[in-house]
């Protein structure tokens, strides 16, 4: 097993764990808002104690530019900065809110998570609400003189809380501004684009360090099955782990779910068997449920899709933007295209990089794990069916999915998606002659443009997995 793990590099696996961790994190709105309040606290009770030891004795030229009011003007000054914080808080938290309604209503309901994730928004409400918390803290120092208490005003203290309310109304001021270029289509598309790419860098640092076995796989007569343990979508898996076990049991582990699956609790997830010529531990058997507990403890679920591992995430995203595009309720084939546009470069990245092999061997060359990768034809499928389908007719959205095509065939036509491309371009060509009558001349001339493209396609080497079926 200790060779197994030492096969597998430590750093790919350190980041993937980040990326899951990161994933999490981002995609709630608590944390960095709680580590300030509670860092504004902590302030809050350190600075009334530096001030009563340095009130005394600062230097003429810093004691005229703090505060110089008295203790009923300190509280005044605090309570009033604590007041306005919180109004601006249940301001920022509106605009969130109505912002997220937007998006989802003219988007996707997938690109919420955008927004809950949106680090500006984070840092805002951080800063309003450490804040307010400050000013809280800070006022339980000042003290109004009396017979047995001398008057004590933390003007250094109260300066800071000063200096803060300064820093939020700018922070709003910036908060409103990312507010509006963030409610754009445009922003959210590129926001897609670039979490997909960075999910397209870890899926391909990970395939690379795998090492593809070279025979074909052969599945013996009798498996025994590994059941899901709960119902929702399969996030992440620790292909790490997952190898390094069945190295060390002598076993092969057939994954039957893909990252981005829904799975129901109860349904197969993976199936196992002794590798062939193999006996596993010292007497020959495999406890299965220990088999079991390690498959189940290798992947993820989750009750929603994430990006950290999951490519086809991002592509379902932009696909829903586009047919939101389309519907009769919006009516924009422009944003269409624009999405188009990113799909081309995406499935550029996508099929280029390194695929996940068929079958991955241990450092001696064993089978230990056997892989469901997608094909090219699916992927394209994925990407271009459903924008396809519901675009046919107009001119404009089928002319910039013709140059998508075009396009693919000269930055992945080295990679197998022949097959795949002329499968799109036939459904094209097959929806535009039974389309409704409508522009006949534009119709002839989309014609005219797929029949221009098909010899290129033709030329392409067919796809590298066989589709579903074949």
């Amino acid at each position: 097993m200790t060779a197994a793990l030492r096969s597998q590099p430590r750093l790919m696996r350190a980041r993937e764990r980040l990326a899951r961790i990161s994933e999490s994190f981002e995609s709630r709105l608590w944390p960095i808002p709680v580590a300030a309040v509670v860092v504004a606290v902590m302030a809050g009770i350190l600075l009334p104690r530096i001030d009563l030891q340095v009130d005394g004795s600062l230097p003429d030229s810093i004691d005229s530019l703090i505060f110089n009011g008295g203790a009923d003007t300190a509280r005044a000054v605090l309570s009033s900065i604590a007041g306005s914080l919180i109004t601006a808080t249940s301001l920022t938290f509106s605009l969130t809110v109505v912002a997220l309604q937007l998006a989802s209503s003219q988007a996707s309901p997938r690109v919420m998570r955008l927004f809950a994730r949106d680090g500006h928004v984070h840092r805002t409400l951080a800063v309003f609400l450490g804040t307010f918390a400050y000013s809280i803290t800070a006022l339980r120092s000042v003290r109004s003189a009396d017979q047995q208490v001398v008057e004590f005003v933390p003007r250094i203290t109260v300066t800071m809380g000063f200096l803060l309310t300064l820093v939020s109304v700018v922070v709003l001021v910036f908060f409103l501004a990312h507010l509006a270029t963030q409610l754009r289509v445009e922003t959210i598309m590129r926001e897609i684009h670039t979490d997909t790419e960075q999910t397209i860098r870890l899926v391909s640092d990970s395939n690379a360090s795998l090492t593809a076995f070279a025979s074909p796989v052969v599945r013996p007569e009798s498996t025994t099955h590994v059941l899901s343990p709960s119902s929702g979508f399969l996030t992440s898996r620790d292909r790490g782990t997952l190898l390094a076990f069945a190295t060390s049991r002598s076993i092969v582990v057939e994954e039957l779910a893909r990252i981005g699956d829904n799975v129901v609790t109860g349904t197969p997830l993976a199936r196992w068997w002794v590798s062939t010529g193999e006996s596993g531990d010292s007497d020959g058997a495999v406890d299965a449920a220990e088999v079991e507990d390690v498959v189940q403890r290798s992947i993820h679920i989750s009750y929603e899709r994430t990006a950290a591992q999951d490519v086809d995430y991002g592509v379902q995203q932009l696909v829903d933007i586009a047919l939101r595009a389309l519907s009769p309720g919006i009516n924009d084939p422009t944003t269409a295209s624009n999405v188009l546009g990113h799909l081309g470069a995406i499935l550029t990245r996508t099929i280029g990089m390194p695929q996940l092999p068929k079958g991955i061997a241990d450092a001696a060359g064993q089978l230990r794990i056997v892989t469901d990768p997608r094909s090219e034809t699916e992927l394209l499928r994925l990407a271009l069916s459903q924008i396809r389908h519901y675009g046919a007719t107009d001119p404009q959205l089928v002319k910039r999915f013709l140059q998508v095509l075009s396009d693919l065939t000269y930055t992945s036509g080295g990679f197998g998606i022949g097959t795949g491309l002329k499968e799109q371009l036939d459904a094209l060509e097959q929806q535009l002659r039974e389309a409704a009558p409508g522009d006949p001349a534009a119709v002839a001339i989309l014609l005219q443009e797929c029949a221009n493209l098909r010899p290129r396609l033709n030329n392409l080497p067919a796809d590298a997995l066989a589709p579903p079926g074949g």
